[in-house]
């Protein structure tokens, strides 16, 4: 079974276990998914009914992690408040004890010091990552988990980033693109210089540890 830890797209896929994201004003339709307040789509009249909504389906089994949420410094919604809304989730995570699926752009500094604040105790996994090693070690240094999906597609340096990276430090991703999980998990199987069947096991022990559903 692959392991497609987010997406936005819901195959049916018998041998794919994903977690969905839904964001709070969408259905949880899906027999696993995640749901958070993307920085993206702060509505700042509307972030207590959102936050009120995740925290009711954060105690939901298949609810297995928040997210995406996060921070990016190369939207129009001002930081402040972006930080303000990530860390109420933060502390929502916290509270039902369920890892954390980030979006970041630009803003690492920042993390690491709301996260330092915070404290939140539970998995934060950035998805989609697309930088550099310095950057990767930078994160796992941290404690964070990475997420590889159509930046390991498109940009051949993340082949030798996932390569560094520890396995049990690693997840995949579809997110919004039109390959399916088992291209990602060719791609990194090629990167990694091991069986896709091996990258499945590294993967499915990888959720086993982090979501307490998978």
């Amino acid at each position: 079974m692959y392991y497609n830890l987010h997406t936005h797209n819901y195959t049916a896929d018998k041998n794919v276990l994903e977690v969905v994201n839904r964001y709070p004003y969408e259905e949880a339709d899906v027999p696993y998914f995640s749901t958070g307040i993307h920085p993206w789509y702060i509505q700042e009249d509307k972030i207590q009914q959102h936050l009120a909504i995740i925290e009711q389906r954060l105690a939901m089994p298949n609810c297995l992690a928040l997210g995406e949420c996060g921070l990016d410094k190369r939207i129009d919604i001002p930081l402040q408040l972006q930080q303000t809304v990530f860390e109420k989730q933060l502390l929502l995570a916290k509270k039902y004890n369920k890892p954390v699926i980030l979006h970041l752009v630009a803003a690492y500094a920042e993390l690491i010091a709301i996260t330092d604040a915070v404290k939140p105790g539970v998995p934060v996994i950035v998805h989609g990552f697309s930088k550099n090693r310095e950057v990767a070690k930078q994160l796992l240094d941290k404690g964070f988990y990475l997420s590889f999906g159509k930046y390991l597609l498109r940009n051949e340096v993340l082949s030798e980033v996932l390569k560094y990276v520890p396995d049990d430090c690693f997840f995949l991703e579809t997110d919004t693109i039109e390959e399916g999980i088992a291209d990602v998990y060719n791609k990194a199987a090629v990167a990694k210089g091991v069986s896709v069947q091996t990258i499945i096991e590294i993967t499915q022990n990888n959720f086993k540890k982090v979501f307490s559903n998978g």
